[in-house]
């Protein structure tokens, strides 16, 4: 029988939150069990964030030999090496790793790769693969398990065995014709990429627009870039059946919907990527019965500090249904660090901004004009095409456009949108100035570098409606 060892921490999942509280606890000599299942570091370093714009990038690359010819450079033909392109991305990952493991090894904190399972009131028993178990009775828990891909309940796809955006990464090989089930940013950053790399690209989502929950001016902007590139895009269609493997051939059956009209068509491709959603990592390992309570989702409750129902518990994350960024997990992990050494801190009013990494960037902060018509808040809006940012027009980076919304009553910035090149460098010069409180102005008259990208803010902002 396990014995039970009674530790100060124990946290249950090492990814961005998990990893950062255990080694805080651990600097400042609190002794700290980090209980991991297999990713040293978690996701966002092994399968997620980093690898995957690690291979977005050599798309790119590959795009602009493509594109040598508007540069006034001479390229021979293109040709892509997927196993050089994994080779590349497995490369940063094992450094990543290498650098964790490097962390993880310092004094106060024991990390173990197992399966851990909570038993009992703060306690974990982890399970190595080799079999053996040790049983940890914490003081204080903190639970990072994370999300996976969902895969929806379509018949024939479990047997299709589809790519998620794990496998996709991992491809040594390029799909002839890649099916894409899904629309949202997982989706449109893996289709532009393999697009890119040279596979023939069909998206299929059941919304009406790419991106469905943006508003329809940037969906209908990315579409038209996304076609430009050749790639298909069948909206409105409902998944019905899958036939065949994945690597080999498939075969979608899709229910479609043109204004009144419904009709069926099937879609045939050589490989198929799955990317609608994700689900938390919550179910099955006895957090319900220790009385950690979970949303309907599956999804643990946790209060405005993450604090689970259950007393010493916590939860961060993903998994505690925060924003499903990784720049989110670590300001939940601050959050619970704060609240330990008493200095009150609160996931109320938080402002989230996100970057798709397509190109150009999709990126954004605060509110769009629906919430702020939901919400009934009086803003004016401006706007700015991407052609008039002297930066974009040095580069030849002319797609898309830049959008802010002002409140009509204090002149603040409540929004901000921005489709274009370098998108997520210019959104946090906007969103410095929001957490700051000043008035559009101040960046309207503000002298920014020439010629830069954020430099369009003075001539987007110049045009706010008086």
């Amino acid at each position: 029988m396990t014995e039970d060892e009674h530790v100060a921490n124990v946290v249950l999942g090492g990814g961005e939150s998990g990893k950062y509280i255990a080694w805080e606890l651990a600097e400042q000599g609190h002794p700290v069990v980090v209980i991991e299942r297999g990713l040293i570091g978690g996701s966002c370093p092994n399968i997620a964030c980093l690898p995957s714009k690690n291979e977005i990038h050599s798309a790119q690359v590959a795009n602009f030999v493509h594109r040598a010819a508007e540069y006034g450079v001479r390229a021979q033909a293109v040709a892509v090496d997927m196993a050089g392109v994994r080779a590349r991305k497995r490369a940063m990952v094992d450094a990543e790793i290498a650098g964790h493991r490097a962390r993880f090894a310092r004094p106060n904190l024991t990390f173990l790769l197992a399966e851990g399972r909570v038993v009992g009131p703060r306690t974990v028993e982890a399970r190595s693969a080799g079999g053996g178990a040790r049983r940890f009775v914490a003081e204080r828990l903190f639970l990072d398990l994370g999300t996976r891909a969902r895969v929806p309940d379509i018949p024939g796809l479990a047997e299709a065995a589809p790519l998620t955006h794990v496998e996709a990464l991992e491809l040594g090989h390029l799909p002839p014709h890649l099916i894409v089930i899904g629309v949202g940013y997982i989706g449109v950053e893996l289709a532009q990429a393999f697009r890119r790399f040279g596979s023939r690209v069909t998206m299929v989502g059941r919304d009406a627009q790419l991106m469905p929950r943006e508003e329809p001016e940037v969906a209908a902007a990315l579409r038209a870039i996304f076609e430009d590139e050749g790639i298909e895009i069948v909206l409105g269609a409902s998944p019905l059946a899958v036939e065949g493997r994945s690597g080999q051939r498939v075969r979608l059956r899709v229910k479609t919907a043109d204004g009144e009209r419904t009709g069926e068509r099937t879609i045939e491709g050589s490989d198929l990527l799955v990317a609608t959603g994700r689900a938390p990592n919550t179910r099955g390992i006895g957090l319900e019965e220790a009385g950690i309570a979970l949303d309907a989702r599956g999804f643990v409750k946790v209060d405005d500090r993450l604090q689970t129902s259950a007393p010493g518990v916590w939860a961060m994350g993903e998994c505690a249904g925060s924003p499903m960024f990784t720049h989110v997990a670590h300001d939940d992990f601050r959050i619970v660090r704060d609240n330990l050494a008493g200095r009150p801190r609160s996931t109320r009013g938080r402002l989230v901004p996100f970057c798709v990494f397509t190109d150009p960037q999709l990126a954004r902060v605060g509110i769009d004009e629906a919430t702020a018509r939901r919400r009934g808040t009086a803003v004016r809006v401006a706007r700015l095409p991407m052609a008039r940012v002297l930066r974009a027009r040095a580069i030849g980076e002319l797609r898309g456009f830049m959008k802010a919304l002002v409140d009509a009553a204090s002149d603040r910035i409540l929004g901000f949108t921005m489709l274009g090149a370098e998108a997520g460098e210019v959104v946090s010069v906007v969103q410095t100035a929001m957490l700051a409180g000043l008035p559009y102005t101040a960046l309207r008259d503000a002298i920014l570098a020439h010629p830069t990208m954020a430099e369009g803010l003075g001539v987007l902002l110049a045009n706010v409606p008086g």
